[in-house]
């Protein structure tokens, strides 16, 4: 497996890292030698490690708009990243966005006609309070962008196959829970992609991995498989 699956094009930088290229959090797994993991895979891709932007995931539903003055924050201190937020969202170039994922939902979204750049940590809790709808919503609120010439990309992510939860759920995501030999199950992403078709994205304008990340734990971080201790993906994507 390769260190990093990228959907870049000539005008924007788009990657999610993999097991390979080891943990990228500075709170989950092991925390020895993240900034240089950190430093090789970004470089990798065109991106200064220390331009990083990132956000004090809190499984919420704030998005927040990242200006010049926000380069840095969090690429290389937890402390400095942007509070209580998960989902970013810029029209700035070379300001680097990203999320950290295991088994939750990384969603990147692009505006080309205008320049503009999301993305989405979106797990259970935060896919229940509309967090990609906001996120498209505030893109729209702040530059008047078409909600149909917004694209989005769904990386790795746990899925249907993996995801039990509690029945609970069929009240959270009506028509999203699947019941199989008497046990419950979430479809994440398809809960996501309807949220983001009501949100006015076009369908043929969503594009999905299809990737299981519990299945797959030999190539992601799986929450689910290894517990709360285990590393991080990073979900990156810049306007170039």
């Amino acid at each position: 497996m390769p260190k990093f699956i990228s959907l870049s094009k000539d005008d924007l930088t788009c990657a999610i890292s993999t097991r390979s290229a080891f943990n990228m959090s500075l709170t989950y797994g092991k925390k020895q030698g993240v900034i240089e993991n950190r430093r090789r895979f970004l470089e990798e891709i065109g991106i200064d490690y220390r331009d990083l932007v990132c956000a004090q995931q809190v499984h919420g539903s704030n998005v927040s708009c990242v200006k010049e003055q926000d380069k840095g924050k969090g690429a290389l201190a937890l402390e400095s990243a942007i509070p209580y937020t998960d989902a970013l969202i810029s029209d700035k170039r070379n300001v680097p966005l990203a999320v950290f994922t295991a088994d939750c939902l990384p969603i990147f979204l692009y505006e080309p006609k205008r320049g503009m750049i999301g993305l989405v940590h979106a797990g259970w809790r935060s896919s229940k309070e509309r967090i990609a709808s906001k996120a498209v919503g505030l893109m729209r609120q702040k530059f008047g962008i078409d909600k149909e010439s917004i694209r989005a990309f769904l990386g790795p992510a746990i899925r249907s196959c993996c995801y039990e939860v509690g029945r609970e759920f069929f009240d959270f995501f009506p028509g999203q829970v699947i019941k199989k030999d008497g046990r419950f199950y979430l479809d994440l992403v398809r809960a996501n992609i309807e949220e983001l078709e009501g949100a006015g994205v076009p369908q043929d304008n969503i594009l999905d991995t299809g990737v299981c990340t519990c299945c797959g734990n030999d190539n992601f971080f799986s929450f689910r498989k290894e517990g709360p201790s285990c590393g991080r993906m990073m979900a990156v994507i810049m306007l170039k």
